[in-house]
């Protein structure tokens, strides 16, 4: 062989191994932030419109930031259960003196239960319910060293079922609720043998896989490709959580529940497109309504256009509370 061509073949060697190396460091970053708990460096907090697809809607912050203040200001009772692999979860329980239903609420990723849901807890509260909101593992005050985007999550919101049943009793309605990685935890749950009375879930912009949301976010958002990542994602996933990012996903479990779903999503989501929740719906074996609001960014449906998210909620009640 000629000294030229092995120079060329060893050259080529080089730089592929150089690509290698420089993908796992990129995948592992990408992976730390999103699976571990760590609070984000001040370099991707900077960046976090970029990540999320969209710049920041200043007015819109201040407006959530102001009402998960005063929702934390009620001092809600604290409480406190063990997972499924032994964590630590904390939950906050607003209880109504005339309670109708409980409702089940779980947070986004990064997120926490006063911001995403400081925004309907008073119409919840008004009425009959009875609230609880968890604190999703691995964030806040929940215990855990990393997130599962569904994967792990969906076991809690099993673990919390059991918790409010033996307060409440296993007559009273039960619904659950979910915001972005809240809402895909929540479906994922419904793939789950839940008791009886969980008459429905409310699923607001949620993603259907792990692997699905990861890909958007660093195509879509960060202009990266990856493809060329996804072998690492999935290697250095397995070893965090003990599960793959593709191995479950929410249209898997939609197949095959009975549970009733409402699925909710802004068309101007950047971040979770609004085809992750057409899927969803089209996946849905059970009972479904979707309701769709114009000019809505992600996890802003509610502020948005209340009037319709509420009657769409009050009619899902009053098909659902009694349904056997």
């Amino acid at each position: 062989m000629k000294k030229g061509v092995v120079i060329g073949i060893g050259t080529a060697a080089v730089a592929v191994a150089g690509a290698a190396a420089i993908s796992h460091v990129i995948t592992k970053k990408l992976l730390h932030v999103a699976l571990n708990r760590e609070v984000l460096p001040p370099r991707v907090v900077k960046h976090q419109g970029k990540l999320m697809g969209s710049e920041n809607n200043i007015a819109l912050l201040e407006k959530v930031n102001a009402y998960g203040k005063r929702l934390e200001e009620r001092n809600l009772d604290e409480v406190e259960i063990e997972s499924y692999d032994g964590i630590h979860l904390v939950g906050h329980l607003w209880e109504s003196e005339s309670p109708k239903r409980t409702v089940l609420l779980m947070h986004g990723w990064r997120s926490s239960w006063s911001n995403d849901f400081g925004v309907m807890a008073d119409f919840l509260h008004e009425n009959h319910c009875n609230i609880l909101f968890a604190e999703q593992r691995a964030q806040n005050k929940s215990g855990g060293e990393y997130m599962g985007f569904g994967l792990l999550e969906r076991y809690d919101c099993r673990e919390w079922i059991k918790w409010l049943n033996d307060r409440y009793g296993a007559d009273t309605p039960l619904y659950l609720g979910g915001v972005s990685m809240g809402a895909t935890t929540v479906l994922m749950a419904s793939g789950l043998e839940l008791p009886e009375n969980v008459r429905g879930i409310v699923a607001d912009c949620g993603f259907t896989s792990p692997y699905a949301i990861w890909k958007h976010v660093v195509q879509k958002n960060l202009h990266l490709p990856y493809e060329l990542h996804a072998r690492a994602a999935d290697d250095l996933c397995k070893r965090r959580i003990q599960h793959t990012p593709r191995e479950y996903c929410t249209t898997m479990a939609l197949k095959n529940t009975n549970i009733p779903i409402l699925f909710v999503h802004g068309t101007d989501d950047h971040f979770v497109p609004i085809t992750m929740t057409y899927e969803n719906y089209k996946a849905c074996a059970s009972p479904k309504r979707l309701l769709v609001v114009p000019e809505a960014e992600h996890a802003a449906s509610y502020l948005i256009d209340t009037e319709r998210y509420e009657k769409a909620i009050l009619e899902f009640w009053n098909d659902f509370d009694e349904r056997k």
